[in-house]
């Protein structure tokens, strides 16, 4: 390894002994599951079933335009530089330091507004196996939002092997089994003849219609597949970074779209849109399926299992972020605080704090009206953060072939240098497009153009840039205290 990381020393501060890790426990299947347990979010396919047969289409569209380059791209990155910190790492070895600190913020503080959107879906399902009816009761809702909030936290403070085979366990049974099994059902519905609600297929059916009121929605389908990297965050915790990464990359992207267009399709044939709940969808499908062929007595441990689908996704975005904001801290440019980790490598520091934001956040659900508005608004917010860590992930690609062309890369984007502009000038712009059209408001709400785009600027602001102010009252005692903040600290 021939790369150099760009030392703490150039803000004016030394850089900090490393943090204490356990020993190195995952392979090709690992960390195959844990992009798949980010990514394989069963609670999108309702909102992508309400478009039918375009939704095929659009599924495409994110395909080509993020899935790919993010997985070609995290593949490099991760093989060329597995090092802890994940994002942080590959885009402070491109841009430096303080690029590398507000992109990794960026995917951690997202987490603070789409915890509690996950939260409200693994409630919701798990209500489903008792009574649909107590989603409507906020007030409980929150309650259990919070049990598995809190519950999922200490979990990762387990350390990683721990949070690892919790995520590979609940991915399996709480996201591809059920998936696997309404695409299973969807086929045999069909296969009996029985009635679907979905209109017959033509060619022109599967192309989207992209016009300003669908505009919006765009930046949900490039986003959709969000994720791809977090296997990166684990990169010293992997036994063979060089060979593993890319194929855990292939897997989980395989898996990951096949499951994902044929778990849609499954709810659009049985689900009226005018019916359909974007919380509930999945679980009102998998009711019509299992009514239709005598099975209704298998609802509720499905939906229980589906409950731990969503556990497994929180699970995986919870600890990855959290993993490499608290490298940013051991190095000195965030309160010591941030840096504490206990005996197993978790970083409790960073993870006590994001859990009491977290909840904070999540009382909105307790104030707005509609759970269906908060939950749009907070889903949002979680996008523009995204596209600002993922526009420095992937120009990072691109810069590192220019500035670090003989640092060893297992996996290199195919075409030299020309192939890295492709995929990576893919990424940017689709990231670029998504953050504009975020701006827009959805069709349906009453708020002006304007007044909207005011309101997500600033809400991602406040969001984004706490590390410019980390870094401008950064205080020489931070990386001293840091260094001491190991097993020892919490």
């Amino acid at each position: 390894m021939t790369a150099s990381v760009p030392a703490a020393s150039s803000a004016g501060v030394a850089p900090a002994a490393a943090p204490a890790v356990p020993a190195k426990a995952l392979g090709v299947f690992a960390l195959a599951m844990i992009n798949v347990a980010a990514v394989l979010s069963l609670r999108n396919y309702p909102s992508m079933a309400e478009y039918g047969w375009s939704s095929i289409g659009w599924y495409v569209i994110g395909t080509v335009t993020f899935l790919i380059p993010v997985s070609l791209v995290g593949a490099e990155l991760a093989t060329g530089w597995p090092k802890g910190g994940g994002i942080y790492a590959w885009v402070r070895e491109a841009f430096g330091e303080h690029v590398g600190f507000i992109a990794v913020f960026c995917e951690w503080s997202n987490n603070l507004v789409w915890f509690p959107t996950v939260l409200s879906f693994v409630a919701t399902t798990f209500f489903y196996a008792f009574n649909p009816d107590l989603a409507s009761d906020n007030a409980l809702l929150f309650v259990v939002m919070m049990a598995v909030f809190w519950g999922t936290t200490l979990i990762a403070a387990l350390g990683e092997k721990v949070s690892s085979a919790f995520g590979s366990v609940g991915v399996m049974a709480g996201s591809i089994i059920p998936a696997i099994l309404i695409i299973g059902l969807g086929i045999l519905y069909v296969g009996t003849g029985k009635e679907i609600v979905l209109p017959p297929f033509t060619p022109t059916a599967i192309v989207p219609t992209i016009e300003l009121s669908t505009l919006p929605f765009v930046a949900t389908v490039v986003l959709l597949f969000a994720g791809m990297e977090m296997a990166g965050f684990h990169a010293l915790e992997v036994r063979d970074p060089q060979t593993d990464f890319p194929k855990a990359m292939l897997i989980s992207a395989a898996i990951i779209f096949v499951l994902t267009v044929a778990g849609t399709l499954a709810i659009s044939i049985v689900v009226p849109t005018s019916e359909l709940s974007l919380a509930a969808g999945l679980m009102q499908a998998f009711d019509a399926f299992l009514v239709a062929f005598g099975l209704d007595w298998l609802v509720k441990p499905l939906a229980l299992l589906v409950a731990l689908g969503g556990v497994a996704l929180l699970a995986s975005w919870l600890i990855g972020p959290a993993l490499g904001l608290g490298v940013v801290a051991n190095e000195g440019s965030m309160p010591p605080t941030f840096a504490h980790t206990n005996r197993r490598g978790a970083p409790t520091g960073v993870l006590v704090i994001q859990a009491i934001l977290g909840t904070v956040i999540s009382t909105a659900f307790l104030f707005i009206p509609s759970v269906s508005s908060a939950y749009w608004l907070l889903s949002a917010l979680t996008v523009t953060l995204l596209c600002i860590a993922y526009v420095a992930m992937f120009a990072s690609v691109i810069r590192l072939r220019y500035t670090q062309p003989d640092v060893h890369r297992a996996f290199r984007i195919p075409g030299g240098i020309v192939g890295v502009w492709i995929i990576g000038g893919v990424g940017l712009f689709a990231c670029a497009f998504t953050f504009i059209v975020s701006l827009l408001p959805p069709t349906g709400e009453n708020v002006g153009i304007a007044e909207y785009a005011v309101f997500m600027l600033l809400g991602t602001a406040v969001l984004a840039l706490p590390p410019v102010l980390f870094i401008r009252f950064r205080r020489a005692s931070w990386t001293s205290q840091a260094g001491r903040s190991g097993p020892s600290g919490s």
